[in-house]
């Protein structure tokens, strides 16, 4: 299934006679989006908060560890998520916050999970105003599976074995510039691909084909294991989203960079070479 839907596509199905369920993630660094949510959101959809629900609390885990997984699946059900519906995720334009959600659901076993391409400002529907409806409660249970997850480890053994991409602004990865984590650098082998290079100017993706190309250029054609990582987990999953676009499967280090630098332990890399 294609992992993105365009505006036009997601109205054609909202009134149809199997809608999907639509969840508005909108998210900035700096706090909760719910007060645009109630300024006004896209009929039907509920409202999810990235730090609240697809997170756990900071810490040695990062700055967006995972939440707990029967959590995040209360969270699910209460917002009309059911394993048999189809369900289309959004926020603001970035989609890295869309693409964090998009990546638990499918984490966790859900089988039909879309990004709305290029975020709610390219949608030219109706908005509906206000706190929402509660949906009727969805049954979904998460079911979790390793293989698109990486910890530490597995992130360093992939570094040497595969290809781990950095998500992050290539003047993070050289070490130039750390706005945010203590350390400056990147993990020793991984390779720079800024996600913000996977999008066209109006905030869409890349056609599938010129991504393919885009990652094959950095390695992607050379080795069967794909890794990801970002700053805290967050534009890691978008780069993870792109990479399903480009029909190349690949798994998230949720940890990233917050993690991986909180551990004086742990060896850092700087400059352009991947070493």
């Amino acid at each position: 299934m294609n992992a993105i839907i365009s505006a036009s596509e997601l109205a054609s199905e909202l009134a149809g006679e199997n809608p999907p369920v639509v969840l508005d993630v909108r998210w900035h660094h700096e706090g909760s989006l719910r007060s645009a949510y109630e300024e006004g959101h896209i009929p039907t959809a509920v409202f999810v908060d990235l730090d609240a629900d697809l997170a756990g609390p900071a810490g040695s885990g990062g700055r967006h560890p995972l939440p707990d997984v029967g959590r995040f699946g209360a969270v699910m059900r209460a917002a009309g998520v059911s394993q048999d519906r189809d369900v289309v995720v959004y926020d603001g334009g970035q989609n890295w916050a869309a693409a964090r959600l998009w990546w638990m659901l499918r984490w966790t076993g859900h089988a039909s999970v879309r990004v709305l391409d290029g975020g709610i400002g390219l949608w030219a529907g109706p908005l509906e105003q206000g706190a929402g409806t509660a949906p009727a409660e969805g049954s979904f249970e998460p079911a979790p599976n390793s293989k698109d997850l990486l910890d530490a480890d597995s992130a360093a053994a992939l570094a040497r074995s595969g290809l781990l991409l950095d998500a992050r602004a290539a003047e993070r990865y050289r070490g130039e510039i750390e706005p945010i984590d203590s350390v400056a650098g990147h993990i020793p082998g991984a390779v720079s691909a800024p996600t913000t290079e996977n999008v066209a100017p109006d905030g869409r993706f890349r056609p599938a084909a010129e991504l393919a190309d885009r990652f094959k250029g950095l390695g992607a054609a050379d080795t069967a294991e794909i890794g990801v990582y970002c700053g805290s987990g967050v534009s890691g999953a978008h780069e993870v989203l792109a990479l399903a676009v480009a029909g190349i499967p690949a798994a998230l280090y949720v940890g990233s960079w917050s993690e991986w630098s909180a551990d004086p332990a742990r060896p850092v890399a700087t400059g352009a070479d991947p070493q």
